[in-house]
């Protein structure tokens, strides 16, 4: 019987809970292709499953891993358009962690010759999700202002060089030893936990922003609110800011919709929470066109994804040691 090595979340609990296994191979079915995989990310969501709070997680145990890379190696019956040999990437929400995955083939985009695997990996969660809300959630347009919260971590950073891609002026709030970041990426750097988001964007902008991205969630979306012009548009991304041990709280997690929801509303702003997952299984049409097109991007240079850490493909214990440590700047990827 042939097998695979993959990372096992064994259970509710911290890095111990994440255990190298072998697990049978098992053949595509009509419609699948398997990969090898090549590459995976890690991120907050990792941290978040393995506290066992997850809305799209599934039960323990389970092969972790939102993200993959790789090159086909097997197809199922009926399939077309894919062939063996192409490499592919997918948006998979778990069972990215792995030497070998089957997905549907419908699920897969092809990764155009000569990009990098890490930064190739890097675009699948966090820079969709940055190019989604700006584009789809915000329709951010040439000449705007927008502030970006949480912006020297891995969604933070796409949004702040996909905004400048854009033309639009922005403010990076994020922790004073992390500015050189910010304004690396055409940014103007705010201290995110000094004086209220809301009075530093207004010394800048005294109007206030035309929109702000929230990645952190909590009293951030309440400054973001007050951040913005009325009549702007405040996007919610995560729930970050309002986690304990990895886990957000229910309280933090309220807060931050009804401030999206209610709050900026109340106050004359359009507010909407963008969520990758929901989005993608409500239509995955506008993901695969997203992805394409940032890999576009990617080839022509004009964008360059920080990577925080390269890693071997299945050291998951590792990459999860090292974002509860925090302080994570850009992307960690995993190559096999």
């Amino acid at each position: 019987m042939e097998t695979y090595r993959a990372i096992m979340v064994t259970g509710r609990g911290g890095p111990e809970v994440l255990e190298t296994v072998t697990l049978p191979l098992r053949a595509p079915g009509p419609g699948e292709v398997r990969l090898a995989v090549r590459a995976t990310g890690a991120g907050g969501t990792d941290l978040t499953m393995r506290r066992g709070r997850y809305a799209f997680a599934p039960p323990y145990p389970f092969v972790p891993g939102y993200e993959a890379l790789g090159d086909v190696e097997a197809l199922g019956a009926g399939v077309e358009g894919v062939h063996v040999g192409d490499r592919v990437a997918a948006l998979v929400v778990h069972g990215g962690y792995a030497e070998k995955i089957v997905l549907p083939a419908s699920a897969v985009v092809g990764v155009p010759a000569g990009l990098d695997d890490g930064e190739a990996v890097a675009l699948i969660l966090n820079y969709v999700t940055a190019y989604q809300a700006i584009h789809r959630s915000a329709g951010v347009k040439r000449g705007q202002t927008a502030l970006v919260t949480g912006a020297s971590g891995g969604v933070g950073t796409a949004l702040l060089e996909l905004l400048r891609l854009e033309g639009v002026r922005t403010i990076g709030a994020a922790s004073p030893g992390r500015h050189g970041i910010v304004r690396e990426l055409g940014a103007t750097p705010i201290d995110s936990r000094g004086a209220p988001i809301g009075e530093s964007v207004r010394r800048l902008v005294p109007d206030g922003v035309d929109v702000a991205f929230d990645t952190l969630g909590g009293g951030f979306v309440t400054e973001c609110v007050r951040a913005t012009r009325r009549g702007g548009t405040v996007v919610g991304i995560g729930f970050s800011g309002t986690t304990r041990n990895g886990v957000p709280r229910r309280f933090g997690v309220l807060h931050t919709l009804m401030s999206v929801f209610v709050g900026a509303r109340l106050r004359g702003r359009r507010g909407t929470f963008y969520g990758i997952t929901y989005s993608y299984r409500k239509n995955p049409g506008p993901f695969r066109e997203d992805l394409a097109a940032l890999f576009s991007l990617l080839a022509e240079h004009k964008i360059a994804p920080r990577l925080a850490a390269r890693l071997p493909l299945l050291a998951a214990r590792e990459a999860s040691e090292l974002l509860e440590r925090g302080g994570v700047e850009g992307k960690i990827v995993h190559l096999a």
